[in-house]
């Protein structure tokens, strides 16, 4: 049994995990947090197009589930703003409590300025609007990502 196969079968059947393992562009695992199925799917699909480990869940409960799970191999939480029950912000405050120096990505279809209002701009927190396409998905977190790696490389 392959770390994929062993890792998908310890988490429950409501958060999924998929890895390309063929690519190597992408690296790492980041935790989607999306209420919307087709938009989950498609995110999902997207991100391990480019060769990214996801933890797929639906709200804040799954997510820090999944998030206390797999914690040493999470490296970005992507997170919608607007999710039910807990909005993503304070899923995200909720998470930088246990690993501050976690990268988080905002998305929303609101526009930027009324998200912003949520603090959503501190250190090593980012935004992406939707729609987004391919290709700002994949550009924002690869930046992102070697952001993370260029100030762990200058501590």
């Amino acid at each position: 049994m392959n770390h994929t196969q062993q890792s998908s079968e310890m988490i429950p059947d409501s958060v999924s995990i998929v890895a390309d393992a063929g690519s190597h562009r992408g690296r790492g695992t980041i935790l989607l947090v999306e209420d919307e199925t087709f938009l989950r799917d498609a995110t999902c699909e997207i991100l391990e197009s480019a060769g990214y480990r996801v933890l797929k869940t639906r709200n804040a409960r799954e997510a820090f589930s999944a998030f206390s799970q797999y914690r040493p191999i999470v490296r970005l939480l992507l997170t919608d703003v607007v999710l039910p029950g807990q909005n993503g912000r304070d899923l995200a405050n909720e998470i930088r409590a246990t690993c501050p120096h976690l990268r988080i990505i905002f998305i929303s279809g609101y526009p930027e300025n009324v998200v912003t209002r949520q603090g959503i701009h501190e250190e090593g927190m980012f935004y992406l609007p939707k729609p987004f396409s391919l290709q700002s998905l994949t550009r924002k977190v690869k930046q992102v990502l070697e952001q993370e790696e260029t100030e762990n490389t200058n501590v």
